[in-house]
């Protein structure tokens, strides 16, 4: 019953999601900048160009933004909590896929699980590879 309500993971981040280290978080990530996955406008398995997502700037003029300003102007200090409680040191990675067809070009975002260190296109591991010294 409760396997229903969990999120269907993509075959090539499963591997990458269940390596745990010592921590509850995955050490490191390594994803290539290409994949071929389904494209809902397409409707079929396309390739994607993958990016990690980025928030954008926050716009002075939102109604939440405004409003702060109008209070914490004039005398009177800070009105409102800082929230200094910081539980987190990591960030959960958010993918954009981007399809590479020409006359399609939709985007998704993609979440994936916390880790201390991401990667988008490195060297892949090998193994009984010998490291340099």
């Amino acid at each position: 019953k409760h396997e229903r309500n969990q999120k269907k993971i993509l075959p090539f981040l499963a591997p990458l999601l269940s390596f745990r280290a010592d921590s509850t978080h995955a050490s490191m990530v390594n994803v290539p900048k290409t994949h071929r996955t389904f494209c809902k406008k397409c409707g079929k398995h396309q390739p994607h160009k993958v990016t990690q997502y980025k928030n954008g700037k926050d716009s002075l003029y939102a109604q939440g933004k405004r409003r702060y300003d109008r209070k914490q102007s004039g005398y009177g200090g800070q009105t409102k909590p800082i929230f200094q409680k910081q539980a987190e040191t990591t960030k959960k990675i958010v993918l954009r896929l981007e399809c590479v067809e020409p006359s399609c070009r939709s985007k998704r975002m993609l979440a994936i699980k916390r880790c201390k260190h991401f990667e988008l296109g490195g060297d892949k591991k090998r193994k009984g590879q010998v490291i340099p010294l």
